[in-house]
Parts: structure tokens; C-alpha cells; sequence
């Protein structure tokens, strides 16, 4: 087998192609964001049930080189808790997307992208940058330290600071910061954080308020919607939309002044389900189709049942279960304004209320 041929991509029944694999590297995290996790009581998994960076990178490989996945995004957890990540982004970052590849990456490397809370990324921000990251998104809810506390329970919104100006100094681009918004806690900082974003020259991206159900705690009213952040921004610094977004999650704005864009990505009031082309791979080796699947596919035991990449019948069985359980899906996950909601085959419609 040609293992450098692209093949067919990965379809669902959808008709969604899969172009973005999000790997979570870890399950253990710094923080403990109120809408993430419980401040206590989590039980974390053993090591030896956590993939090693060799399987990650055995199951990247198949992703990039039989099915054109063309960007990969780490994640956690928080990724940079676990030791020598710059291992992994050596590894990966070294996947080439194929020639014949239906991607503007063709023939290229794979675009590889880290999510992190930046609280220890001022340490290792060159590191990563030379292990060959391109991109960084860094989470950041409040420039308030107070309420940086109340909403991570952790007092590191200096070592934050320090991060993105680290990630800006050793040349990510871009450089986004992430801030999910909750009605009553930090929609008051919205300009604030807008405009941190145009002092700094990186995209700050608001995330509506999504049930991620942390503490079981979460309500619709919390919500600040794509429409309320874009209005509360474009009265003080006016902006422009930026062409559609197609697959990507947020929609965009330019500043008229010309002092850079920002994003919003509308998980609640305006799904974009429809447009997905992620896949998700767990810290344990599960394979998922969406953040919200009820449903995964252990990849673990079959990375750990022998062979290796050499062997064309190893290389061959990850690439037939990939592709039977992305096309085996029959439910969809959406967000709406009263929380998860599922559709069948033949019964998709993202943007219905």
C-alpha cells in the first residue's frame, strides 16, 4: 500500500468532509475553570491509559496521508502540563498533507496549532516554536485578577500576560486569545478585552457561553449572543464583516480604523454544525466526531495490537476503522438556546431553533 496516496477523505452521512483533527494530549489541567471542571473531585487518568506521542503520531498519520486531514490542533486538559510537548510537535509537524490532497495544503506540511491557558508558555513558547507550532490561541476571560480567580480558581492572570507576549516575541502567527463570555460574570469587559486585543495586535475570539456542564449549572440567559458583542464593540470602534468563515468556527470582523480583526464564535445562537469538518482524538486514544458525541471508537487498543508503521496490515486496519466510524455516524450535536440537541440522518437542520 501507497501509504504517502491520499485516498478518499473521511465523509460522514452528512456529507461533511473531516480536514481538522483535535488531539487532546492530556486530561490533567492548571486551572479549574468554573464552566470546565469542578474545583474538586476529578479523577484523572492512569498514565499508562494516556496515549504515548508515538501513537498519537501513528494515528495523525493515517488522518494526514490516507485521508488529507490538513490541520491538527493540540489540546487538553491544558497541553502544556504534560512533560516535552515540543517532542510531539516535532513529530507531527514533519506530516506532509498529499500532493493529490483536495486542500489548499497539498503537498505542504499539515498546519499545527496548540490551545492553551498560557499560564507556563512564557517558558516554554520558543521551545514549541522551534519544535515547529505555527499557531497558538491562548485562553483569557478577564483582565480583572480578581475575576480571574473567581472564573479559574487559579491567581495566574500575570503569567497569562507574560505568555501571549511571549508567543507574540518568538513569532506565532497568528496569536488569538480566546474569551468565552457568561452574562453577569465578564460581559462588562468585552470592550476591555477588544481592546487588548488591538493594543497587542493578536484576534481576541468571544466564545458564547456553551453547556459544557461542569457544575450542571448552565442556562440559556447566560448567554451573550454573537449580535449583543459585535454591537457593544462596533459603537466604539466600528468594524466590517470579513468574508464567510466556511468551515472554521468563528465569524469575523475587521477594525475600519484598520487596527486588526476580531472574531466571535457563535456556538449557541447561531450553531454552525452544518459546516464541522473536526474530529476529535481523547488523551485515552478514544476517536470522536464531535465535542458533545455520545458515542467513540477506541483507538488505543488497536494502536497497542501490534505492528507498526511499516506494516502495511497495521497501517491498512487504522484506516478502515477511521473511516467506518466517521461514516458510521447517524446523530448530530448541536447547541441551541436551551442546550444539546440531537438530529438523525436526513434530519439535519443547523440553524433550526
Amino acid at each position: 500500500m501507497a501509504q504517502g496516496a491520499s485516498g478518499p477523505s473521511l465523509i460522514d452521512p452528512f456529507g461533511r468532509a473531516v480536514r481538522d483533527l483535535r488531539i487532546s494530549v492530556t486530561d490533567r489541567c492548571n486551572f479549574r475553570c468554573t464552566y470546565c471542571m469542578p474545583e474538586e473531585g476529578l479523577k484523572w487518568l492512569p498514565r499508562t491509559d494516556v496515549l504515548s506521542y508515538e501513537e498519537i503520531r501513528r494515528i495523525a498519520k493515517v488522518c494526514v496521508e490516507r485521508f488529507g486531514v490538513d490541520g491538527i490542533r493540540l489540546t487538553g486538559g491544558e497541553p502544556t502540563v504534560r512533560a516535552h510537548l515540543s517532542t510531539l510537535i516535532e513529530k507531527l509537524s514533519e506530516l506532509v498533507v498529499p500532493a493529490d490532497a483536495d486542500s489548499p495544503r497539498a503537498g505542504r506540511h499539515i498546519d499545527l496549532a496548540l490551545t492553551t491557558n498560557g499560564a507556563t508558555l512564557a517558558l516554554i513558547a520558543k521551545d514549541l516554536r522551534r519544535a515547529g507550532l505555527e499557531r497558538i490561541n491562548v485562553s483569557l476571560d478577564t483582565l480583572q485578577r480578581d475575576k480571574f480567580v473567581q472564573m479559574t480558581r487559579r491567581d495566574e492572570l500575570d503569567s497569562v500576560l507574560e505568555g501571549i507576549d511571549a508567543a507574540i516575541d518568538v513569532g506565532f502567527s497568528p496569536v488569538k486569545v480566546n474569551a468565552v463570555v457568561q452574562r453577569g460574570v465578564n460581559d462588562d469587559e468585552i470592550l476591555d478585552l477588544a481592546e487588548f486585543g488591538r493594543r497587542k495586535g493578536v484576534e481576541v475570539r468571544f466564545i458564547e457561553f456553551m453547556p459544557l456542564d461542569a457544575q450542571g449549572g448552565w442556562m440559556s440567559n447566560d448567554v451573550v449572543s454573537q449580535d449583543e458583542i459585535v454591537a457593544t464593540i462596533d459603537a466604539v470602534h466600528p468594524l466590517e464583516p470579513v468574508p464567510s468563515r466556511g468551515a472554521a468556527p468563528a465569524d469575523r470582523w475587521r477594525y475600519r480604523d484598520g487596527a486588526g480583526t476580531v472574531g466571535v464564535i457563535p456556538t449557541v445562537t447561531k450553531p454552525f454544525c452544518g459546516d464541522c469538518d473536526r474530529v476529535r482524538l481523547t488523551a485515552d486514544g478514544q476517536f470522536r466526531t464531535c465535542l458533545f458525541a455520545t458515542t467513540e471508537f477506541d483507538l488505543r487498543a488497536l494502536v497497542r495490537g501490534g505492528g507498526t508503521d511499516e506494516s502495511p496490515h497495521c497501517y491498512k486496519r487504522l484506516a478502515e476503522v477511521l473511516e467506518h466510524h466517521a461514516n458510521s455516524i447517524r446523530i448530530l450535536h448541536r447547541l441551541t438556546p436551551v442546550g444539546v440537541a440531537m438530529a438523525g440522518e436526513n434530519e439535519f437542520d443547523p440553524y433550526k431553533d
